[in-house]
């Protein structure tokens, strides 16, 4: 039979949890891309969500400068900025054509920043082609899954750095 004593314990409570610690050395990067076609407005409407701290992290590379999006002080330029970025990581072409959005509003949840696009009227989809490089220049192990939902056919892919380019059909 073991018995413990309290320092015996916190001895293996400590190796326990560095050993799990270990295990977990290396940040996970990922980014979720959620897509819907809405049959009465027939356009693609949805949203991007990325961990706000590695958004910050591009953001400010690219701009030479802290970008707060937690406390957002000038939300104007914040989204002039978003979508400037989301428009040279994020493109799509629907049945062959380019197919251009609007991002029309973001939001902080917790650790993440919600990111909502809108894009241009386009007959229903039967092909979608979806080139996502978001947050690729800035870190090798970014994952981006994409979710689109088409006449109630939902399908899912994902794409790890540097893969870019997802083919949907439908």
């Amino acid at each position: 039979m073991f018995t413990f004593t309290t320092t015996k314990l916190q001895k293996v409570l400590v190796l326990a949890t560095l050993f799990f610690l270990c295990g977990f050395k290396h940040p996970f990067y990922l980014g979720v891309t959620d897509l819907k076609f809405n049959a009465n407005e027939k356009a693609l409407q949805g949203s991007v969500k990325l961990f706000t701290n590695d958004l910050e992290a591009a953001l400010k590379k690219i701009h030479n400068k802290t970008m707060d999006l937690i406390n957002v002080k000038n939300k104007e330029e914040i989204t002039k900025i978003l979508s400037e970025y989301l428009n040279k990581h994020l493109s799509l072409k629907v049945n062959g054509k380019a197919c251009p959005y609007k991002l029309i509003g973001f939001e902080r949840e917790e650790e993440a920043i919600w990111m909502y696009v809108e894009f241009e009227k386009s007959e229903i989809p039967k092909k979608i082609q979806v080139e996502n490089t978001l947050l690729y220049d800035h870190f090798k192990d970014q994952m981006n899954i994409t979710h689109i939902e088409v006449n109630n056919s939902k399908k899912s892919l994902k794409a790890n750095n540097p893969e870019k380019t997802l083919q949907f059909d439908f």
